[in-house]
């Protein structure tokens, strides 16, 4: 009789506890948690190098609910390019949500660029939209990136000369920030090669910021891209020419911010751009 008792007792709690364990299982499941960490020959932002034609080091962990809700952040080193208002490293934080249309995504968010350590009034949003889709081996996507009127944005240094003065121009200047972009690959089927092509296009303010940047250098340019990547398992190899229109006269302004600590060369001009990812 104790030995009966026993059993229906087990069994009852087994009946009440599985449904909790069923219950914290589906909670797991429902948020994936994604990152990587990448090594890389240079940092190019939109085609600018932010590590003075160096390497660097990044990586990031995104979160992501199974109603389409992410959050995440990213990082990597910095060097050169002005001071970064004394900052070495860049965090982003992003959020949004990414809609299923049917044979495409739309996803909307945005991204605050953070500069730890850094000075005053450095930091700034940016909305974005993103469309894309996915036919076959082919990956087309367009996107649009609206940074409102920032402090962090404006022309607070006409040149170069006046940001080495220390005494801004315009003090408190705020302007606002737009680039628009298209990106494409290619995966060839039955290989772990992909082909891949990016174009951009920036409007912004054409000088230097509190932190001795700009996210649109000479106000309006383009930058392009074009590589590929091969992928094994949780690695990935990939390697880029990445290039702008920026010219050295369009550019000549801004100096000696714009260009390189090393040797004074252009940090916008053509480069071959090696990385390593490495993906959990």
């Amino acid at each position: 009789m104790k030995k009966i008792i026993a059993a229906a007792l087990a069994t009852a709690t087994l009946v009440v506890a599985n449904p909790a364990f069923a219950q914290d299982a589906e909670a797991e499941s429902a948020i994936k948690v994604t990152g990587s960490v990448t090594l890389a020959s240079d940092y190019r932002f939109r085609g600018v190098s932010q590590t003075d034609k160096a390497m660097a080091i990044q990586g990031g962990v995104t979160l992501t609910h199974e109603s389409g809700l992410y959050a995440g952040t990213w990082a990597s080193n910095l060097s050169g390019w002005g001071t970064f208002g004394g900052s070495n490293t860049e965090l982003d934080i992003f959020g949004g949500y990414a809609m299923d249309l049917g044979g495409a995504t739309l996803d909307v968010g945005l991204t605050w660029y953070m500069y730890p350590g850094g000075a005053d009034k450095t930091d700034f949003a940016e909305p974005y939209v993103k469309l894309s889709t996915t036919q076959g081996p082919v990956s087309l996507l367009a996107g649009v990136a609206y940074a409102p009127k920032q402090e962090a944005l404006g022309r607070w240094y006409a040149s170069g000369a006046a940001y080495g003065t220390g005494i801004p121009t315009t003090p408190g200047a705020k302007d606002d920030n737009l680039y628009i972009w298209g990106d494409a690959a290619y995966a060839i089927p039955e290989t772990p090669f992909k082909l891949k092509a990016h174009i951009g296009y920036s409007d912004g303010n054409p000088g230097l910021g509190p932190n001795g940047t700009s996210v649109a250098p000479t106000g309006k340019y383009l930058d392009w891209s074009l590589g590929g990547e091969a992928a094994w398992g949780p690695l990935t190899l990939g390697v880029s020419w990445i290039d702008t229109d920026i010219s050295t006269a369009e550019s000549a302004y801004l100096q000696p911010n714009f260009s390189s600590t090393k040797d004074g060369s252009s940090i916008a001009g053509s480069t071959v751009l090696v990385s390593v990812t490495a993906a959990f």
